[in-house]
């Protein structure tokens, strides 16, 4: 039975403009390249989320789960099984500002509110272009600041559809690390801890922060972000710098000569194009340095 298929005989109460067949990824990443989805579910409450487990569970389906797709390189060969897109987007702020935010959200637009809302402690994660769900289980971080700092508490489902309840001290943050990244639970919602603060303050910092990131980052080209993590004992874009890396190009992919940290696409690359020059990268930085670097993004799909 092929996928199509399954859908129609599961009779789910998602709505049918929420379910498509063969999509092209390239559409809902950042870096603009990947190959077809099978099937991607546009999942806007948790009971959506709990619909898609249990029907991946009875067909033993892959299953893989996106937010904005900013952190993300999807690969030529596409995503089989169900591709799921958390869309769920509601804000909830209480009087002592604690904010209960759906991990769908992005992060720009709660940024905005809570400008508006004059609740600071949020301007340094401002920036970052990805939902809140996504920052949580990468701790994602910027400017000194990372999702650790604020998080009280997630609320997850389990790949049972079981709800679970995480509080910071659970959640084992660490740089661009949580107990979530490997894990099989989708995050649905997020408690952060902020506090109260002065309008005109918090957006100046704001207007500061996406001034550094307009001079200092190849927002001009589709990309995915930082590609590569910080090194314990070393910055990673200056060994690619060092080793004469900027501006290097494999097919459409290019080491931004802006920042070394970031691959770009610089038109029509494909994902080999993109994986191939990560990997040169790796290794040209490991033969002079004899350091290791990581990637911070996630790699998803088949090859071919």
């Amino acid at each position: 039975m092929n996928i199509k298929e399954i859908i129609k005989k599961s009779n789910l109460t998602i709505e049918e403009n929420n379910i498509l067949f063969d999509v092209p990824m390239k559409d809902y990443t950042s870096f603009k390249v990947g190959g077809v989805a099978d099937c991607l579910v546009k999942a806007d409450n948790v009971e959506a989320i709990q619909e898609i487990l249990k029907i991946v569970n009875k067909y033993n389906l892959d299953l893989n789960v996106i937010g904005n797709g900013s952190n993300l390189l999807v690969l030529d060969g596409g995503i089989r099984g169900i591709t799921l897109l958390i869309k769920m987007d509601k804000i909830k702020i209480d009087e002592d500002y604690q904010v209960d935010v759906e991990s769908g959200v992005k992060i720009g637009k709660l940024a905005n509110i809570l400008a508006q809302k004059e609740i600071s402690g949020f301007e340094e994660i401002s920036g970052i272009p990805g939902t809140i769900g996504g920052a949580v289980i990468m701790n994602a971080g910027a400017h000194g600041k990372e999702m650790k700092d604020i998080v009280k508490n997630v609320t997850c489902i389990d790949y049972n559809g079981n709800i679970k309840n995480f509080s910071n001290s659970d959640m084992n943050f660490a740089y661009r690390e949580s107990i979530l990244k490997n894990n099989k639970y989708i995050v649905t919602s997020v408690k952060l801890n902020l506090e109260k603060g002065n309008i005109d303050e918090i957006k100046e910092k704001m207007n500061q922060y996406r001034t550094y990131r307009k001079e200092h980052q190849p927002l001009e080209y589709p990309s995915a972000g930082s590609t590569f993590k910080r090194g314990k004992d070393f910055i990673t874009a200056k060994l690619i710098d060092e080793s004469g890396l900027k501006g290097y190009q494999i097919g459409g992919a290019q080491v931004s000569e802006k920042h070394a940290g970031f691959i770009i696409n610089k038109g029509n690359a494909t994902a080999k194009d993109i994986l191939d020059l990560i990997e040169y990268v790796k290794k040209t930085v490991y033969e002079k340095f004899n350091k290791k670097i990581e990637l911070e993004i996630q790699i998803m799909g088949d090859s071919q």
